[in-house]
């Protein structure tokens, strides 16, 4: 009987470009078929009605994904002015319509403002969450609504992009756990005449970009056996915002064995990137108060592109 392939152990990055219509996971399945790849996941789900960047790990990169859900996010959005619907979008019904005013970037400034900075949003019940172990949109489907308790989010900048009779662009720059559908709830209903979303596309994970991500068309135009290479982005460039610091030979195998070491020089408390002498990446490690590093972690050499 022949044996099952598990598929390939690779180590690190994609950053793919989800294509509408598809949700993260089956997006997530097609890169795996791909890359034949024995263990990946995705960080941070995207709306099957939105686009944009939604990075791939692979192998040990897994286990910072963590690091990419707790980072910032960018998306560029088109608000359509003048209607709510039942799930804050365009696939939902229309609940009710108003008509819109004459709209410029003057008029919107202070409706912008007023919406930047450490804001309270209710996460809307056609969202992931789970409540008693159900995703809210799973009931929501089935008509039944919940008590969500608002949560505090950052709105970092709402830049004014073009406002053309009822349809709105703007690009959102935010803290994680923002509900892109709900800001848009907010600007209508700050407006008087209610608001859903149109289209939206992220643009932006932490320091990643959507300009150097990959579609599904174009991981296909790449020879198989060169997509590794060529597509995949080494493990520790999901954590490139971190100090970095290079260890000695000793205090590197040291904290390989889960050692507390000394940190080469006086460093700023918080997380860091460790790294051996000949640049391998370790793993991430903490310093602490004393100026020694516990490391939190740890990652064995790779030979895919996490190297």
């Amino acid at each position: 009987m022949r044996r099952r392939n598990r598929g390939r152990k690779l180590d690190g990055f994609l950053l793919l470009d989800k294509r509408s219509g598809i949700s993260s996971n089956q997006a997530l399945q097609e890169v795996r078929r791909l890359f034949n790849a024995a263990k990946a996941g995705h960080t941070g789900s995207l709306d099957p009605l939105a686009t944009g960047l939604l990075p791939i790990c692979f192998g040990q990169a897994t286990r910072l994904s963590a690091f990419l859900l707790d980072t910032s996010k960018a998306y560029q959005v088109d608000i359509r002015l003048g209607r709510t619907t039942t799930t804050g979008d365009t696939e939902g019904k229309i609940l009710e319509q108003k008509p819109v005013p004459v709209l410029d970037e003057s008029a919107l400034k202070p409706v912008l403002s007023a919406l930047t900075g450490s804001i309270s949003q209710v996460p809307p019940m056609y969202s992931a969450l789970k409540q008693n172990g159900v995703r809210l949109y799973e009931l929501a489907r089935k008509g039944i609504e919940v008590e969500r308790k608002p949560r505090t989010i950052t709105i970092y900048d709402l830049e004014f992009l073009a406002c053309s009779g009822d349809l709105l662009s703007l690009r959102v720059s935010c803290s994680k756990g923002t509900y892109i559908r709900t800001l848009a709830e907010s600007i209508g209903e700050a407006i008087g005449c209610g608001a859903h979303i149109d289209s939206l596309r992220r643009t932006g994970v932490g320091q990643f970009r959507i300009e150097n991500s990959w579609t599904i068309q174009g991981l296909e135009t790449i020879v198989s056996e060169d997509r590794e290479s060529v597509c995949l982005l080494p493990i520790d460039q999901a954590v490139g915002e971190w100090p970095r610091l290079e260890l000695s030979a000793e205090s590197a195998w040291s904290a390989s064995l889960g050692q507390s070491v000394l940190a080469p020089e006086k460093s700023v408390q918080g997380w860091v990137r460790m790294y051996t002498p000949d640049s391998h990446f370790l793993g991430m490690g903490e310093v602490l108060p004393d100026n020694r590093i516990a490391p939190r972690k740890l990652f064995l050499r790779s030979t895919g592109a996490g190297q």
